[in-house]
């Protein structure tokens, strides 16, 4: 029975990332955040960075290899110093939204 339980867990992280995914495809770069830095983290690299661990995860079925899995886990600490910082709605939103998705793809194995 865990392994029905952990196929249907799976299955709702897959989708909840693939939702958050197309949200962030979506989304507009905040403008007033374009060559910004807050805390000495430059944001635009942090986005990437992020985004390009959750293509690697859903390219390879829900699975990061240890590099990816470091860099995530660095983001995710770095949001967690930004994300008080931004008092713009939008701002806040997409950065939530790029924590969000860095914790389900951290936390997740195939």
């Amino acid at each position: 029975m865990a392994s029905v339980n952990g196929e249907i867990e799976r299955e709702a992280v897959v989708a909840a990332v693939a939702r958050l995914w197309q949200e962030h495809l979506d989304a507009e770069f905040p403008a007033g955040l374009r060559g910004g830095e807050l805390e000495g983290i430059d944001l635009v690299m942090l986005d990437a960075d992020i985004a390009g661990c959750v293509t690697t995860w859903r390219n390879n079925d829900g699975s990061l290899g240890r590099e990816s899995l470091r860099i995530l886990r660095h983001c995710i600490t770095e949001l967690d110093k930004v994300l008080p910082l931004l008092m713009e709605a939008e701002e806040f939103r997409y950065y939530e939204r790029l924590h969000q998705l860095a914790t389900l793809t951290s936390k997740t194995d195939p």
